[in-house]
């Protein structure tokens, strides 16, 4: 203490800068601290999503409202890193429900319909997408439904290069499988005459 008081004059600015240096190196480590918190939880939230998001069944699907379904679409897609995603359905939504970028940069328009499994997706509401993509300048365009595409509406989507999700190809997608994994089967899956008879016993007509 008779040493400090001493030499006080001339050692007070390297204390204090030694307790400025102190006091923001501590700073420095609780923010630090805090973002790794916080991006764990971040992490853990991020992960128990996707436990629950592969437990929903398509009867929960089903069960949902038409924004519930799209806002799923939106999730599926952030899931499988897609960035700038935002629902954009509603009265004047001008086809689109879902816009965003696919992870290797291009641009997406998707359409939901959360119909019956026993209503079939015509092939108006395919070339309503396309209008929407041609509207939005996308460079794909998904159509996500919960049930199944008529042939001429499958057919059209595969000559203009729609990505048409039938309700087969979405349980797979809640399932874990990526969405651009579905472009390798687009236009498939949905069987022949014994399939869609199993279909109707499933559903009802």
């Amino acid at each position: 203490m008779v040493l400090l008081v001493v030499f006080w004059p001339v050692a007070w600015p390297y204390i204090t800068g030694a307790l400025l240096l102190g006091g923001m190196g501590m700073a420095g480590w609780w923010l630090w601290r805090t973002d790794g918190l916080a991006r764990e939880r971040d992490r853990l939230w991020r992960q128990a999503d996707m436990l629950r998001a592969g437990r929903r069944t398509l009867a929960e699907v089903d069960a949902m409202t038409g924004t519930e379904f799209e806002e799923l679409v939106a999730s599926l897609c952030r899931r499988d890193g897609c960035t700038e995603v935002c629902r954009v359905g509603g009265a004047y939504d001008n086809g689109a429900d879902v816009v965003g970028r696919l992870p290797d940069g291009r641009t997406m328009v998707i359409q939901c319909k959360r119909y019956a499994p026993t209503s079939t997706i015509a092939s108006r509401e395919m070339r309503d997408l396309l209008g929407a993509k041609v509207h939005f300048g996308a460079d794909v365009a998904v159509f996500v439904t919960t049930t199944r595409f008529s042939r001429p509406s499958e057919k059209f989507a595969v000559q203009h290069g729609i990505l048409a999700v039938h309700r087969d190809h979405l349980g797979l997608w809640n399932s874990g499988a990526s969405l651009l994994s579905l472009g390798e089967v687009n236009g498939g899956g949905q069987g022949g005459a014994r399939h869609r008879t199993r279909w109707k016993q499933a559903y009802g007509e």
